[in-house]
């Protein structure tokens, strides 16, 4: 087995060759004086079983073609089977036409993927599972559930806590943590009466005086769950934490959640954390590299991954 690493997440690179006990491939990812990206894979790799790990977070169209351009080196060095490891799958977001004229750019960048050489794919809480359908080679997807339900356990324990889905479009998600923890769910209903007016969240559930854990797979600019935060707190919630997989976190995102009555929210490193995100005192990041390591295993054993889950 080799694990070769691009330039989006070494330290979770890093943690997973460490997990796994094999040192990570010698190789180069580099770019040219225009930006063109280069990648020298500086060990044989003919006949093995290579996994390259990339978030596609931001930047993410650099970080896309690193993965593409890594996978093309590894095809050309005749590696017997290449798995895209992709712990953050960017423009997940955009798989549905949103109007009239829109590209859906999650199947787009499935087939790039596809085309570059990839034989399989290693993802984690994809924003909506039907992606998986956009690839026409196998895909797992795993779930932060454990890594994250087992913080909960520790910050929780004997509380009495309600999960809260921030929308509707998250209740399968926030249910399935619910079942996990043996605890209550509560939805919060947006809604936007007419434009330039303030959305209204109605709470659907009892939240008064209880711990309240938003759950929800990505938070970038955060405006959604602060808003929950404040809605929750003005429903009587005792504390309001919120716990997501990944921390994309864009613009003025952690100052938001900073400033907001949010006590922590807790992220995974499955985009490497910036230098606000390490210094705030309410954002907390768990580490998936055990688990992400045990499935590249099972993989390579040709064992079972969904196993991880029962």
């Amino acid at each position: 087995m080799k694990i070769v690493a691009c330039n989006s997440n070494r330290p979770l690179a890093e943690a997973i060759s460490a997990s796994l006990n094999l040192p990570l491939t010698k190789a180069s990812v580099r770019r040219f004086s225009d930006m063109e990206v280069f990648v020298e894979i500086q060990e044989n790799v003919r006949g093995e079983d290579t996994f390259v790990i990339q978030s596609t977070s931001y930047p993410a169209n650099d970080n896309l073609m690193e993965l593409l351009v890594a996978i093309d080196a590894l095809r050309r060095g005749s590696a017997r089977r290449i798995t895209a490891v992709i712990p953050y799958f960017g423009y997940a977001r955009q798989d549905r036409k949103s109007g009239p004229r829109t590209p859906i750019s999650a199947k787009l960048v499935a087939n790039m993927i596809t085309t570059a050489g990839a034989d399989r794919v290693l993802t984690m809480d994809l924003h909506a599972g039907q992606i998986q359908g956009f690839f026409d080679i196998p895909v797992d997807n795993l779930y932060a559930a454990p890594v994250l339900t087992k913080d909960m356990d520790k910050a929780f324990d004997g509380a009495d806590t309600v999960v809260i889905s921030p929308d509707v479009g998250g209740v399968i998600r926030a249910r399935s943590i619910a079942k996990r923890l043996n605890t209550d769910l509560a939805i919060i209903d947006k809604r936007r009466e007419r434009a330039g007016v303030s959305e209204v969240m109605n709470i659907i559930g009892d939240v008064d005086g209880r711990k309240c854990i938003l759950v929800d797979d990505i938070v970038d600019s955060a405006g959604t769950l602060c808003n929950a935060a404040v809605a929750l707190k003005e429903k009587g919630a005792a504390s309001v934490s919120a716990y997501v997989t990944h921390g994309v976190l864009s613009g003025g995102a952690v100052a938001r959640v900073t400033s907001s009555p949010m006590d922590d929210l807790v992220i995974t490193d499955s985009i490497m954390a910036t230098e606000a995100v390490r210094v705030s005192h309410n954002i907390k990041q768990l580490t998936i590299a055990p688990l992400m390591a045990e499935a590249i295993k099972r993989i390579s054993d040709e064992s079972s991954v969904s196993s991880l889950f029962d």
